[in-house]
């Protein structure tokens, strides 16, 4: 934190914006914006607006851009990005975040106008199962585009450095997301016809890496009374919401996107347990959030989540694997409560004030132009079908191997 430091300007881009209401990114920035702004520094962050949103010019002390995009899943934050840097080079600051390697094709504009930028390269985009071949051939170029063209590369889990640095041989700065501490509370759950502890919870994007089919799946077979919530949509996945839908019985309620936040909180602090399936992206701030919840959580078995939740949570690899680890919850009450106490000890490791501080480090070096590269990797480094699978399995494509049958499925030390 400056104390009498530099005070310089941040642009925040490539994201929806503030308030955040939608993913990873979008809590990053306002947690990581908000503190940069009360620290004294110039934080612009550039917003996704609709025709009907509202436009605020500030939020929290960060001063907002509001650029519209082309509502096609293909093109929405390219377009986005793209109309934000061109105000950006109008109006330039110190330094640059620009989150989503997707959005590499404008750093070069970035850097001919001589704003450091580093680029946060979230998980492995390009193995979603939402993009067909020529997305999938696109983020896989827009990775090498982000290593040769930024002039900082931020890793928000382990298993994403590693991938990097296997792939392309170039250094990440690993800067993890924080846990929010979840204030406990029920007032909101009897509106929605729920009650602390009688419920599991899912809380997702509907798509095919987040195995929100699998959970419902998996669900349905174990003999647990309480309901399954799920909370979530599919703004362009309408086959696999039918899919979704069609696995579920009558315990499973569809609650939609809940975008008010104390009632989300709610729900998360007041699950039996949380059942988390993705698998692609690095940390996870849904999963964050149910450990700041003191919430017993069951994830599925990717090294993501692992290096999160650790012996916090129980894991699975398939539906058989969602059906034992609610029944086996169900069935113990004092091994949900050590695995809740779990949860809280290991939401103290995420901090979000630790995790701002590492944005302004980085972000008083970038503007010092301390980390201004001249040799540049092109191109992926490691070849062969081994190279790539084993740098894929250190990313957290492959879930977690050597064990079998119920106890290779469901693990954990808070058992």
């Amino acid at each position: 934190m400056v104390d009498g430091g530099r005070r310089i300007s941040v642009a925040l881009v490539g994201t929806r914006g503030v308030p955040a209401r939608y993913g990873g990114f979008e809590t990053c920035v306002e947690e990581v914006g908000t503190r940069l702004a009360a620290w004294g520094h110039d934080v612009v962050v550039y917003c996704r607006s609709g025709k009907t949103d509202d436009r605020p010019a500030e939020y929290e002390g960060m001063r907002l851009i509001h650029r519209g995009a082309m509502h096609r899943r293909s093109l929405e934050t390219l377009s986005h990005t793209g109309l934000s840097v061109a105000h950006l080079l109008r109006h330039r600051t110190d330094a640059a975040i620009v989150f989503n390697a997707a959005n590499a094709p404008y750093l070069p504009a970035l850097r001919a106008a001589c704003i450091p930028v580093a680029t946060h390269v979230d998980g492995l985009e390009w193995r979603r199962a939402k993009w067909g071949r020529m997305g999938q051939a696109y983020y896989r170029t827009a990775e090498s585009l982000a290593v040769r063209w930024s002039d900082a590369l931020i890793a928000d889990a382990q298993g994403i450095a590693d991938y990097y640095r296997d792939e392309f041989r170039a250094e990440t700065q690993l800067i993890a997301y924080g846990a929010p501490a979840v204030t406990p509370g029920d007032d909101l759950l009897e509106g929605v016809g729920l009650q602390a502890g009688g419920y599991h919870l899912v809380v997702a994007r509907f798509e095919a890496e987040n195995h929100v089919d699998l959970i419902v799946e998996g669900y349905v077979r174990s003999r647990s009374t309480k309901p399954l919530v799920v909370v979530g949509s599919a703004p362009y996945a309408e086959e696999y919401s039918r899919r979704v839908r069609s696995a579920a019985d009558e315990r499973v309620r569809f609650l939609g996107g809940v975008w008010d936040q104390r009632l989300l909180d709610q729900l998360y602090a007041g699950a039996a347990s949380y059942l988390h399936g993705h698998s692609v992206g690095g940390t996870n701030p849904s999963l964050l959030r149910a450990l700041g919840a003191g919430t017993a959580v069951i994830a599925y078995d990717v090294s993501f989540n692992r290096e999160v939740a650790g012996a916090a949570a129980a894991y699975f690899t398939d539906a058989s694997g969602v059906a034992s680890a609610i029944d086996i919850a169900d069935g113990d009450p004092a091994l949900l409560e050590r695995r809740r106490r779990a949860a809280a000890r290991r939401a103290a490791e995420y901090d979000w004030d630790d995790v701002a501080d590492r944005y302004e480090q980085l972000c008083l070096r970038l503007a010092a132009h301390e980390l201004v590269r001249t040799a540049r990797p092109w191109g992926r480094q490691r070849t062969g079908a081994a190279g790539r699978q084993a740098a894929e399995e250190r990313a957290g494509r492959i879930p977690g191997r050597g064990t079998s049958g119920v106890e290779g499925r469901i693990h954990g030390a808070a058992r």
